[in-house]
């Protein structure tokens, strides 16, 4: 079970943009290159990323053993990279970042805690609380965004729309998760959907205010 987009997509922020950060640092040259025909690539063929991890796995003999939506989890929950950095020193843009970070954290424990209800539940309160404390510093960037920059607000508020619109699907997700506690997979995916959805706040971020 998985959405191949989605897990390309999470390969590309949690494994390969990593990767290249280290890179970066012996040859930054090489590196952008990598990661200008990487984006390219997957822009051009979405999946690329996965097919090719895929591939590589099969080749160790290993893809069958590994479990792609919670290995991604949790990977999304403690990976960072310089593409989700933003480069601006104010308190709001540092504070933004802190929180993305954080929900990630938490969302990438959901897999060891999972199976223990009473834990579980502290975790998603957790998360409810995390995902409001983000929304917040969210709207304190829009906030304080020059009126000049009507356009990149909009961009930035239909961003946290789409961001709230997966944390909607993630509550519902819990409530048939507690109806019927065979659905790991389902938690574990719209956890990482939701671990998208923060990555694509810190990129446009990044893109219409730095």
């Amino acid at each position: 079970m998985g959405d191949k987009n989605l897990y390309s997509k999470l390969m590309v922020d949690v494994v390969i943009a990593p990767t290249l950060d280290q890179l970066e640092k012996k040859d930054i040259s090489s590196a952008q290159t990598l990661r200008m025909a990487i984006s390219k690539a997957e822009a051009t063929i979405p999946g690329l990323a996965y097919d090719l991890v895929k591939g590589l796995l099969k080749k160790g003999e290993m893809f069958d053993r590994v479990d792609m939506c919670e290995t991604l989890l949790r990977l999304g929950g403690v990976t960072d990279s310089e593409e989700l950095y933003i480069p601006r020193s104010e308190p709001t843009f540092k504070t933004l970042h802190k929180n993305a970070c954080d929900l990630k954290s938490i969302l990438g424990c959901i897999p060891d805690k999972i199976h223990d209800r009473r834990d579980f539940l502290e975790t998603i309160k957790e998360i409810a609380n995390s995902i409001k404390i983000l929304l917040d510093a969210v709207n304190r960037v829009i906030t304080e965004m020059p009126a000049g920059e009507s356009g990149s607000k909009q961009i930035l508020e239909d961003r946290k729309k789409e961001f709230v619109r997966y944390s909607k699907k993630f509550s519902n997700t819990l409530k048939e998760y507690f109806r019927d506690t065979n659905q790991n997979q389902n938690v574990f995916l719209s956890a990482n959907f939701l671990i998208h959805q923060t990555n694509l706040i810190l990129k446009t971020v990044k893109q219409e205010c730095c």
